[in-house]
């Protein structure tokens, strides 16, 4: 299914020049390798915080989000789109408890995929913070919305007025790059409310119980977390002005490949 996207969750490294995420992380405890020990920590505290940050953000601007954008679609569309299944297998004009919930849980889904993405690309973002956010917003927007808009289906041939349709499947990921970087910096501050006593673990719990499905997410988080603390701590000078302006010109091209792709997308179904 054309919606469903992959993100690379990765641990981040400084931001710019005088700018890092810092991460409170558990005290050491006595008896254990101290590297070793603060090295778990730093992997449990990267996945609390994709968990944190990426869940409610995922569930109100994707979930919520999609819900509120095909109840405007079915009001503003023609009657006898009513009851056909949409290109995601929900049915226009129906709405059932059922039916949110697994729009929630995709979003969260989403969520943390999506705040792991952001840990990747925030190292390699230029500019004061609003022009990151933007920027930020802006390729999402344009990536995920090439993603999601095409020609054939139902979603963008009967639901009415298509440039509503189109508008909405760019707004809504554009949305959730706009919140995701605030959410996750917010959660990796050592002053966020979330790490404070029992918060800290008791926060990221709740989220998943609430949503069961996104711990099949987890161990493939982990693993790129744990991939990226193992690769940073071995190479800690890895990062030079030559790889900073390459990798920066990688994102770079992907954001241009997905506003040529939407572009594209978009004369294609108008």
């Amino acid at each position: 299914m054309k919606r469903r996207t992959t993100f690379v969750a990765l641990a981040a490294v400084p931001i710019h020049e005088g700018q890092t995420f810092t991460e409170p992380l558990p005290a050491t405890d006595a008896g254990h390798d101290e590297g070793e020990v603060s090295a778990a920590a730093e992997v449990l505290e990267r996945l609390r915080v994709l968990v944190v940050a990426g869940i409610p953000v995922g569930v109100v601007a994707v979930g919520l989000g999609s819900r509120l954008a095909m109840l405007l679609l079915r009001l503003t569309s023609p009657q006898q789109v009513r009851g056909i299944d949409s290109d995601d297998g929900f049915r226009i004009g129906q709405v059932t408890l059922a039916g949110t919930y697994n729009l929630l849980v995709i979003g969260a889904a989403i969520g943390i995929i999506g705040a792991g993405a952001y840990r990747a690309v925030a190292p390699w973002l230029i500019g004061p913070t609003w022009f990151r956010r933007f920027t930020t917003a802006a390729a999402s927007g344009a990536v995920v919305g090439s993603m999601l808009i095409h020609s054939d289906g139902v979603d963008f041939t009967l639901l009415k007025p298509t440039w509503l349709a189109l508008g909405l499947f760019v707004a809504l990921p554009a949305a959730f790059g706009a919140l995701i970087g605030p959410a996750v910096d917010s959660v990796s501050s050592s002053a966020s409310s979330t790490v404070r006593s029992r918060k800290r673990w008791v926060v990221p719990i709740i989220l998943l119980a609430c949503f069961p499905p996104t711990l099949l997410l987890l161990p493939f988080a982990a693993a790129m977390v744990v991939a990226s603390v193992v690769f940073r701590r071995a190479f800690p000078g890895v990062v030079t002005a030559r790889v900073r302006l390459a990798m920066q010109a990688i994102w770079l091209s992907i954001a241009l490949a997905g506003l040529v792709a939407l572009v594209g997308d978009i004369q294609a179904v108008t």
